[in-house]
């Protein structure tokens, strides 16, 4: 239990940003009418939250770079999906092109932050991972939440192929001076079921909204649990590069 609850406790830790982000979305919808609009101002909040995190040295120059980077190919994203309609940011705002408000690239960041963050708090190793395969895999998850919009969706052979890269990959991590590891394919799937679950919350405080949301709030589709789960190795993509390489000889496991 104690181990467990260390775990939650660091998990927590690294997601310091998101929790941050949320919070200051929360918050922004308590606001009075002000000459500002709300999703600017969130902008300058995610500005600040980037800064603060790098200057007290929770995240280094390196992972402010993955974190700016998860930020332009996210608003890559939703450029697309909000001009297909797959989900809408409803209010005003200055800094907004084409329906999509510069704060929702912030979002994405935050993603990047707990990889990041995660990575230094459990003192991560990756073992036995194949860089080139699984970031060919990554990129056409990427392209095809993209493309199946015009072209047939092969999310699942993508996910197939995703398990297949991964298999024999594990990350090791520390808890409570325990060395402990993961099947990645599984990190994929809990980090994707956490992330549709904050998502809710997203979309509860008024970060975005999907179509069926518009008139009410209503849980988010449980394929996105699934989205999520493929997305995640985009991210994981980008923090493992320089960070990682393929393990030459089997060493000693640790505890699953």
């Amino acid at each position: 239990m104690g181990q467990l609850l260390d775990f939650t406790w660091t998990q927590t830790r690294a997601c310091a940003f998101a929790i941050a982000l949320l919070s200051g979305v929360a918050a922004s919808t308590l606001l009075p009418p002000l000459p500002v609009a709300r999703y600017d101002l969130l902008v300058a909040y995610g500005v600040l939250l980037t800064l603060l995190f790098w200057r007290r040295g929770w995240e280094s120059g390196r992972d402010v770079a993955v974190i700016a980077a998860c930020h332009v190919i996210g608003l890559a994203f939703e450029l697309v999906k909000v001009a297909q309609g797959s989900w809408s940011y409803p209010e005003p705002a200055v800094l907004k092109f084409a329906g999509v408000p510069l704060y929702g690239g912030f979002l994405y960041a935050a993603v990047g932050s707990y990889v990041c963050r995660a990575w230094h708090l459990f003192d991560l190793e990756v073992v036995g991972y194949r860089p080139r395969a699984t970031a060919v895999v990554a990129a056409g998850i990427y392209v095809n939440f993209f493309s199946h919009h015009w072209l047939p969706d092969a999310r699942w052979p993508l996910a197939a192929l995703l398990v297949a890269v991964t298999t024999g990959t594990s990350v090791r991590y520390t808890v409570r001076g325990v060395r402990r590891r993961m099947p990645l394919a599984l990190s994929f799937t809990l980090i994707g079921f956490f992330l549709w679950l904050a998502e809710n919350l997203a979309t509860g405080v008024g970060a975005w909204r999907y179509p069926y949301q518009l008139h009410g709030w209503q849980p988010v589709d449980m394929s996105k649990f699934g989205a999520w789960s493929l997305l995640i190795s985009v991210t994981f993509v980008l923090a493992a590069l320089g960070r990682t390489r393929p393990a030459t000889a089997p060493g000693p496991q640790g505890r699953t």
